[in-house]
């Protein structure tokens, strides 16, 4: 078998190139798409996980506050508890630096007690520079950054003097001097002593965190639940086992990274159906010699192994290739992008590539059984070929004719499985139900074929050509099925993936419309984590109401909530809500909110992940804030789910609040972000400058640390990052439409290559060239009409599963289905057209003199 390959195959290979070609780089980029999300993924996890184990050390328990922050008290009560052997408090502030040129850096500053904090998070201890004073560990004013920091801010770590730096705290500009580095890693962050934090960002009296470090012997979960039951233990905190904060963000990015590998794999998917109708031309034109092989002694079985070697061998070297390519596209990728794959899970990581054999070892074995299974058909086929005909150019004959039962149970099983719940958090059985119902519909294109070129026959049962072709086309369904499979594949998914992209960007478009009623909008903070530090003051907002042109200024405070320490924080908005129907997108009527209960709106995330249904009582928010005094009695569950709104913008889950209420329960009338309506709408650039002034007269530089938008720019914005996001869906649907038409172009040359006395005894019979040319061109757009049908229809109802509920148990929200027919029809006409153009190219060759000839082959 060796020898036949290194002979036989190889000498195909070598006189046809680029046909075998295409089916490796099929293969390839299928194998280095998926490989490289893997890669980039792994490495910024990797990288993301190191970082916070440096910053967090590795204690026995951690104590957090729900809201971001609790009462300094609780850290006596901690370190004092005789089974405690050491506590050490954490200050943790989001925050920007501003540079010397106004640009604005992302900063995360850490109080840490510097006499403690060695034993728990040793990478977080502060090393003095040269020149600085010992005591600078404790002084007011001092900051310690980290190498992300130093990159980021364009300090150097060699320096030995202090240098300024000013940190923001509301519109106010702090100064601080730069007094030494830590050796923890990740993202941009700074350390200083706790109690300068507390002071300098106007925190007294308040903690982020508790590391706890427990005596020998103790036991993590009794210690948890007997403090837990202690009297007048606080309701706000959650004191927990040191929670893996990677493993949360993996579990967070993970159905993203699913389904970029998913929307990766596509090109694998169709590279199989190229690797296919390569090696069914292949077998076509190389029949006669499989039939000499036959008769000198290779048995069927021989044969089919042969060609399976042969599709192996182009999908092994697709897979090298793959392997090498995705090596290279993840780390251009990770050094022009960093470790974020787009979702935002991984922003301002920058890892270094981490090569794992084992994973190319799956990722190159996934090519080489896309390939395998691609070359099943033409194996059997060549299996099957009856030397003596073959050697005579008769041919095989009909294809043997399958029942349509089967594809209609594969298409039944597909709709069964589509609504099975999300498995291990992931649509698992929906990519399951979309996979059945290609394969059922593709395997169901005999009958298809059979069922609508039954009704076209009686049309041109009068017309010579048109007769001709639709007969053949009719009576050759099997034949018809394996020409056009291909086409059905790639259009399918070309149809759902477009689909998709119009239903979520005209979804995205109506929330924008709902979300973005003013004419514009002022930002303190882009960032949640920076939202208790970066705000507007209540007089500073009552000033801007009373400037001239101003009819109406609302605001809207951010907040981070831990409701559950084994998942992200969510986000806590409180906003006006005077019509809540009008002011939030709601997929639902809002309920009317009990007497004696406080209404909160919450988005469809937190019904998913957090069991906050329509119409009950939600307790996890009673922990975070005390209860309302109404009518004189406490409420020990207040908070009445009244509404769910769509949240394109926070996969974690959002809970919005009125205002009132929120003031009520917090004393907090700070607000992260404005919206103005105004007088001249269009003219918003004097007013955007009176308000920088506004700021400015706070301190120096104060007016550049204000984001303006008006509702125009963020809707356009917001559209023009969706449709980058997008863009890889339109490459991948040209690569997969472009993969079938190749296979019809294969398919339709096999074909005419076992046809070459029927074209030759047409032309006996009086037919010129161009009419047997037009009798292949009906053909191929009879088989291409039915292909587009079938394509249509499967890329409907997959779309229908991709909207429905792979989008929902992925991502925890819901869009509007949208069926852009005219964009559906052009792409149907587009493939229908080209592949009778290529059906009528492939068989020019055939309608020539050599098919004259070949009628006396026999004689």
């Amino acid at each position: 078998m060796l020898q036949l390959l290194t002979t036989f195959s190889w000498q195909e290979l070598r006189h046809h190139p680029w046909r075998n070609a295409a089916a490796v780089v099929a293969v390839m980029l299928g194998v280095a798409l998926s490989f490289s999300v893997h890669l980039i993924n792994t490495s910024a996890l990797d990288e993301f996980s190191q970082a916070v184990r440096s910053v967090n050390g590795q204690p026995d328990l951690e104590l957090r506050g729900i809201q971001g922050s609790f009462e300094e008290a609780v850290f006596a009560r901690i370190a004092q508890h005789p089974q405690v052997a050491l506590a050490s408090p954490v200050l943790e502030i989001g925050t920007y630096a501003v540079k010397n040129n106004g640009e604005r850096v992302s900063l995360r500053v850490v109080g840490i007690d510097a006499l403690v904090v060695g034993y728990v998070a040793p990478k977080l201890m502060p090393q003095l520079n040269a020149a600085a004073d010992r005591m600078a560990l404790f002084a007011p004013g001092q900051i310690f950054l980290n190498p992300s920091a130093q990159q980021s801010l364009g300090q150097s770590a060699d320096s030995a003097d202090s240098t300024a730096l000013r940190l923001q705290s509301g519109l106010r500009l702090l100064p601080v001097q730069v007094a030494g580095h830590i050796q923890a890693g990740g993202t941009a962050l700074a350390v200083m002593d706790i109690a300068a934090a507390q002071e300098l960002f106007d925190k007294q009296g308040q903690l982020s965190r508790i590391d706890i470090k427990l005596k020998a012997g103790t036991s993590q979960a009794a210690f948890i639940q007997a403090i837990s039951a202690e009297p007048a233990w606080p309701d706000n905190v959650s004191l927990s086992e040191p929670g893996d904060a990677a493993q949360r963000v993996s579990n967070l990015s993970r159905a993203y990274r699913v389904n970029l590998t998913v929307l990766a794999l596509v090109a694998l998917f169709t590279g199989a159906f190229l690797v296919f109708s390569v090696l069914s031309l292949s077998v076509a034109k190389r029949a006669q010699q499989f039939a000499l092989l036959g008769v000198l002694g290779l048995t069927g079985r021989e044969r089919l192994t042969l060609v399976l070697l042969e599709s192996l061998a182009l999908g092994g070297l697709g897979s090298a290739c793959g392997i090498a390519l995705g090596t290279a596209l993840a780390a251009l990728a990770m050094q022009l992008l960093g470790g974020d794959l787009g979702g935002g899970y991984f922003a301002g990581v920058a890892p270094s590539l981490q090569w794992h054999s084992g994973a190319a070892l799956v990722y190159g074995g996934l090519g080489v059984v896309a390939a395998g299974v691609g070359g099943w058909w033409p194996a059997r086929r060549a299996q099957q070929l009856p030397p003596a005909q073959t050697l005579k150019g008769l041919g095989s004959g009909l294809a043997p004719q399958h029942s349509h039962w089967l594809s209609l149970l594969l298409i039944a099983s597909g709709i069964a499985l589509a609504w099975v719940p999300p498995i291990f958090g992931m649509p698992l059985a929906a990519y399951v139900a979309i996979a059945l119902l290609l394969v059922g519909g593709i395997t169901a294109l005999p009958w298809l074929t059979a069922v609508l070129l039954n009704q076209v026959a009686p049309w041109v049962s009068q017309r010579l050509l048109p007769m001709l072709a639709v007969e053949r086309a009719r009576r050759q369904r099997e034949t018809a099925a394996v020409a056009v499979s291909g086409v059905v594949a790639s259009l399918s998914l070309a149809v759902a993936l477009t689909v998709m992209v119009a239903s979520f960007r005209d979804s995205v478009t109506q929330w924008l419309d709902q979300v973005l009623p003013a004419d514009l909008y002022v930002r303190s903070a882009s960032s949640l984590g920076a939202n208790d530090t970066v705000y507007f003051t209540p007089d500073w907002v009552q000033a801007v109401a009373q400037l001239p042109g101003v009819q109406r200024v609302t605001t809207q405070r951010v907040m981070s909530l831990l409701l559950d320490p084994g998942r992200p924080p969510v986000a806590l908005i409180s906003r006006p809500l005077d019509s809540p129907a009008l002011n939030l997108p709601l997929v639902s009527e809002a309920l009317p909110v009990p007497a004696g209960h406080i209404g909160i709106y919450v988005s469809e995330a937190m019904v998913d992940l957090h069991e906050a249904r329509l119409g009950a009582i939600f307790t996890p928010l009673s922990k975070a804030f005390k209860p309302l005094a109404i009518t004189g009695n406490e409420l020990s569950a207040p908070f009445f789910v009244a509404g769910v709104w769509r949240d394109y913008a926070r996969q974690t889950g959002a809970i919005t609040i009125d205002q009132q209420a929120f003031e009520q329960l917090t004393g907090d009338r700070r607000a992260n972000d404005l919206a103005l309506w105004l007088n001249q709408p269009d003219a918003s650039e004097p007013l955007q400058q009176e308000i920088r002034d506004m700021a400015e007269r706070l301190g120096p530089g104060s007016g550049q640390l204000l984001e303006f938008g008006t509702s125009r720019q963020i809707r356009a914005l917001s559209l023009k990052i969706f449709d980058r996001s997008f863009a890889v869906t339109y490459w991948l649907q040209a690569v997969a439409i472009g993969i079938g038409l190749f296979g019809v172009a294969a398919s339709f040359s096999a074909q005419v290559l076992s046809r070459r006395k029927e074209f030759g005894l047409l032309s006996h019979l009086g037919l010129t060239r161009t009419q047997i040319l037009g009798v292949v061109a009906a053909e191929g757009a009879a088989w291409t009409l039915i292909g587009a049908v079938a394509g249509l229809a499967l890329g409907l109802a997959v779309s229908v599963v991709l909207v429905d509920i792979v989008n929902p148990q992925s991502f925890h929200w819901t869009m509007d289905l949208l069926i852009p027919w005219l964009h559906l029809l052009l792409l149907c006409g587009a493939v229908m057209l080209a592949g009778t153009l290529t059906a009528w190219l492939a068989g020019r060759a055939a309608a020539g003199h050599d098919a004259v000839l070949a009628v006396k082959e026999d004689w």
